[in-house]
């Protein structure tokens, strides 16, 4: 009977575990998820391209000073300023 108890309790935390870690509900299609598109054009904006999720919907990245680009083919393009990187060691 503990046996049985303890097994429970590992497949519970082990899903507790994979559900926390949100790679397994994104590539069952359950929260969006975004990928970095490439342009033709050197540019200082990064497009990005975002699938939306069975739980949650498309993303929202206005809170990062993305611009909607629309949707099309089921696919949400959003035009977000490049990264910044810095780096400590000049690049010659």
């Amino acid at each position: 009977m503990f046996i049985k108890i303890l097994l429970v309790g590992v497949l519970v935390f082990a899903a507790m575990a994979a559900v926390r870690d949100g790679r397994l509900l994104a590539k069952a299609g359950f929260t969006a998820s975004c990928t970095e598109v490439s342009t033709r054009k050197a540019q200082d904006d990064v497009v990005q391209a975002c699938t939306r999720g069975r739980l949650e919907g498309y993303p929202d990245l206005k809170t990062k000073s993305c611009v909607s680009l629309g949707i099309r083919h089921r696919v949400q393009y959003w035009s977000c300023p490049a990264p910044v990187v810095s780096s400590q060691t000049p690049r010659a």
